[in-house]
């Protein structure tokens, strides 16, 4: 008989010719099968499609135990293929099967699960090396035509996957271009690092890379649990609360996070085989294309249209609609109204209405009940949680991955490892890096710089020198390094000069600033070849200039239209656009206030301000186009724009006083809270003038983020202004803003000016303790209230803050409910506290401190009768009614009550009283305590 080995040589060509075509089912199939290891197999990944066969070939080759692996996987992956490799497949691959175990990666599958129906069955089973009229002919009652149906479905399907893989397998949002510039591939399996994605409590929101939350949310009380990293692949997995998987889920992140990114990877590794194996049929749906669609339709025209090669097949899916998965990305790009609160009724699948109908009646599932959806968007878009059981938040990269990303992203390690250092010793590129879109655009603007090939000692000087500070800057870097790479290739040397590079590029990015500034204010993303022409733009030259890193086609078979590679970039080149184009001090004042505020100039000569009109809705969409601006606008004023513009100094020299008294009178005519007063922060930052910022920053007495999910990027704009003031600050509320350590320690140069100091619930541990104490040993201290409830400060925290209040001389109050606070933590808390004199009140309640603990506290009111110590929940009415009114807030607010982690919070309350219990005398206290007792256990019920 012959061998595997044999029959693999005597039949390679044959076998190259039919998967070479498309071999990456093949490829990931034998790295999962340990034929390839995991560093072959990303080799072979670089390498074209012939080479990379014909090399997997040789190595399965090199052993009959691999041989024989090789045979199983071309059955489990036969239908990614020809015909004829099937008809091959059946005649060798069936005897050589029986000489090696089969791989169980789905038969285990089937074994716990039993399939939901004949079609589910029929494409669960083709690892078993059936033939369609053999798993038929197993069945009773069915109907010769059916068979007929199922195997037809299989092949349709199957030249669905191959389309998908096809689209997915390269991170399209990623492109290079020309990769002359970067030096690195773009295959998914080679570029795509884990995000760090974790289930929404509300709490942790779009939490430590959180840019800019729009959302009003409300607040949440939690005990300490790390969050839960998830996989795109369990997205849909069952919940712990019904043990059923949602039907309905919502993945949110901030601009740049991640989220298309995981849901392509979530279809890859589906339409691989890998995942998902519960769904016949994945619809994956773009917002940016639906825009396109004006005239009503019906969803079976909408996946015909979409899905052309599917549009037969279509009415025999929906007659299985669970087994059907729709993905629909990008909300926040969808340019029509949705109607949340529209009436429900049950629509059909033939049902004809506008587009924006359509996605309500999915979501809400009034349409295709049945089938699971997964919806992504950024935050501030509103998506009502009451119509998802699951939702997500992408929190983007942690330490880790930036140093993998940055590995990826080169090919050459050495020159991974020095942009790798250069990022990690620059803190503000290193907080922009934990956005993985900044990541990719610092890794681009970086290439320049350190590729061994191109390096120019004159411009590494340059950039260790003056290296991004800020968004816009690192925005600008990417910018100008793909302008000198790709426009002026032929025609710019290092040597040439910045403005002499921007001169030459001077109409190709003033054409393009004005289509995306002008589209921005329209909400428009998408463009036809029509749009680009009408703005000088020409389609046929992108490919072979820098515009290949800017603008996209998409690579669809329906529609010929094109987008900047992210919104972001558009609402960088708009504000670029404006940034050259706004030169009086008046036109720039008025700008800003049209764009912050949707304050219509009185009058303006500037064409880019006039016949403007905007609501609320795109007053939030503009906020980083306008620090876009901001940055640009110094980049300017520094003469680093020269070559796109000419102004002399003299016009340019009033432009920062002027900026400083209009931020000035911004901060003291308008409350400095939520989202308003973080953009005007943000914008502040951007422009980085000192002149500026000095005069707008002793505005700022109080500055309220109640509630803000707030980013170390935000931490940073805040340090930076505040630090431009001499002022107290009477106080600075962060309360619920999930900044953690990472943020707490970027703020903490100015944590000792702030009378009052909220820092409620903000995933702070025992470390953040000890920085705070530092705080409070400061000579120069200022602190006279201080909120650290809801923080798992542990014993070791509490015991520092005991430490650094011995010597204190300025804090009255300190608050600590809920702190994780122990007998251990109480150890020193009489030595320390007994010799403070400025305190006055101090809570403690929700803390198990143990009978020692009670001792202790007892001891020091001995000592400090001027003390007030809130240990229970009885002890004080007011802290009992806010208690109250917490619980109530959760009662009526459904979203609340489904927070795992509110149940824990309320258990740990309702611990607290059961522990007072009848030891309260009557009276008005003890009826609260009962009160709020009550009023826990029905929640819990």
């Amino acid at each position: 008989m012959t061998s595997a080995q044999q029959l693999l040589q005597s039949q390679r060509d044959q076998l190259l010719n039919w998967t070479c075509d498309h071999p990456t089912p093949l490829l990931r199939w034998l790295r999962d099968d340990e034929v390839l290891s995991p560093s072959s197999y990303l080799s072979l990944l670089e390498k074209s499609p012939s080479n990379a066969v014909a090399q997997a070939l040789e190595l399965a080759c090199a052993s009959e135990e691999s041989s024989l692996r090789f045979l199983q996987v071309l059955r489990e992956v036969q239908d990614y293929y020809c015909k004829d490799l099937h008809i091959w497949v059946d005649r060798h691959c069936r005897s050589n099967a029986n000489r090696q175990p089969r791989s169980e990666m789905v038969i285990v599958e089937d074994k716990h699960k039993k399939p939901k129906g004949p079609m589910a069955k029929l494409f669960k089973k083709k690892n078993k090396g059936f033939s369609v009229a053999e798993e038929v002919k197993g069945k009773k009652n069915m109907k010769p035509t059916r068979s007929q149906m199922m195997a037809n479905l299989k092949v349709q399907i199957s030249a669905h996957k191959i389309t998908l893989l096809k689209r997915m397998e390269e991170l399209k949002c990623y492109s290079e271009g020309s990769r002359e510039a970067s030096n690195t591939a773009s295959h998914i399996e080679i570029r795509y690092t884990d995000l760090f994605v974790t289930e929404d409590n509300d709490f942790i929101d779009s939490s430590q890379h959180e840019y800019f939350d729009l959302a009003s949310r409300r607040a949440r009380i939690y005990v300490h649990q790390s969050c839960q990293r998830i996989s795109p692949s369990q997205l849909l997995s069952p919940q712990e609360t019904t043990g059923q998987p949602p039907k309905r889920v919502k993945v949110k992140g901030i601009a740049g996070i991640g989220k298309s990114v995981a849901v392509q990877r979530l279809v890859y590794e589906w339409g691989i085989g890998k995942s998902m194996r519960e769904f016949t049929c994945i619809f994956d749906l773009c917002f940016r294309e639906l825009n396109l669609i004006e005239a009503p339709l019906s969803l079976l025209e909408l996946l015909g249209e979409r899905f052309r090669y599917l549009k037969d097949a279509l009415p025999d899916l929906f007659t299985v609609p669970r087994s059907l998965l729709f993905i629909l990305d990008g909300l926040d790009e969808f340019k029509f109204f949705l109607n949340w609160n529209s009436r429900d009724k049950n629509i059909g699948i033939e049902s004809k209405m506008p587009v924006s109908e359509l996605i309500v009646a999915l979501i809400k599932g009034n349409l295709l009940p049945e089938a699971s959806v997964i919806l992504t968007t950024r935050p501030s878009t509103e998506a009502p949680k009451r119509f998802f059981q699951r939702c997500c938040v992408v929190l983007g990269f942690e330490e880790n991955q930036v140093k993998e990303y940055t590995t990826k992203f080169y090919k050459d390690r050495q020159v991974a490892e020095k942009v790798y250092d250069y990022i990690s010793n620059n803190d503000n590129i290193f907080v922009l890096s934990f956005i993985p879109l900044y990541c990719h655009i610092i890794c681009m603007a970086m290439a320049e710089f350190f590729s061994s090939a191109t390096q120019d000692v004159g411009d590494f000087k340059s950039l260790e020198l003056n290296p991004p500070r800020t968004v816009s800057e690192v925005y600008f870097c990417y910018l100008f390094t793909a302008v000198k790479h790709h426009a002026l290739r032929g025609s710019a040397e290092k040597s040439t000069s910045r403005s002499e590079v921007l001169s030459q590029a001077k109409k190709q990015l003033t054409n393009l600033g004005k289509l995306a500034y002008e589209n921005l204010l329209q909400k428009k993303i998408m463009f036809s070849r029509e749009d680009l022409e009408s703005y000088g733009v020409t389609p046929a030259k992108i490919q072979g200039t820098f515009l290949c890193q800017i603008l996209h086609p998409l690579k669809e078979e329906t529609v010929g239209m094109f987008s900047f590679f992210h919104l972001t970039v558009q609402e960088h080149l708009g504000a670029l656009y404006c940034a050259i184009n706004l030169f009086s001090q008046e036109d720039i004042t008025q700008a800003l206030n049209l764009w912050c505020f949707g304050l219509d100039p009185p009058t303006t000569s500037s064409t880019l301000l006039k016949n403007i009109e905007l609501n609320m809705d795109m007053l939030e969409s503009l906020q980083m186009f306008t620090r876009f601006f901001m940055g640009l606008l110094r980049a300017r004023l520094e003469r680093q724009l020269d070559g796109l513009v000419e102004t002399s100094m003299e016009e340019e020299n009033g432009v920062p006083t002027s900026l400083g008294l209009w931020f000035q009178d911004q901060f003291k005519h308008r409350k400095m809270e939520n989202e308003t007063a973080l953009n005007l922060l943000h914008c502040l930052m951007e422009f980085h003038k000192k002149e500026t910022t000095t005069i707008a920053a002793p505005e700022i007495k109080k500055l309220n983020l109640f509630k803000m999910k707030l980013s170390i990027v935000d931490c940073a704009a805040m340090h930076y202004v505040l630090k431009f003031s001499p002022h107290t600050l009477q106080e600075l509320n962060l309360g619920y803003s999930n900044i953690g350590n990472r943020g707490l320690n970027r703020l903490k140069p100015i944590l000792h000016r702030c009378e009052t100091l909220y820092l409620r619930y903000n995933s702070l541990d025992w470390q953040a303790a000890i920085l705070e104490s530092a705080v409070l040993k400061s000579n120069e201290c200022q602190v006279k209230k201080l909120f650290m409830c809801g923080n798992n400060l542990g014993p070791e925290g509490v015991n520092e803050l005991w430490t650094a209040l011995e010597h204190n001389t300025t804090v009255e109050e300190i608050y600590l409910d809920i702190t994780g606070i122990t007998e251990k933590g109480t150890q020193n808390i009489v030595n320390c506290l007994g010799k403070n004199t400025s305190l006055r009140i101090l809570t403690i309640v929700g803390n198990d401190i143990g009978k020692v603990g009670r001792e202790r506290v007892r001891e020091l009111e001995k000592l400090r009768p001027d003390l007030r110590i809130i240990s229970n929940f009885v002890d004080d009415l007011g802290l009992l009614q806010a208690y109250l009114d917490w619980v109530e807030e959760i009662r009526v607010d459904r979203d609340q009550m489904d927070s795992v982690k509110n149940v824990d919070a309320l258990q740990s309350v309702l611990k607290g009283l059961q522990e007072v219990g009848e030891n309260v005398e009557k009276g008005q206290n003890a009826d609260k305590a009962m009160e709020l007792h009550i009023k826990i256990e029905e929640l819990l019920k």
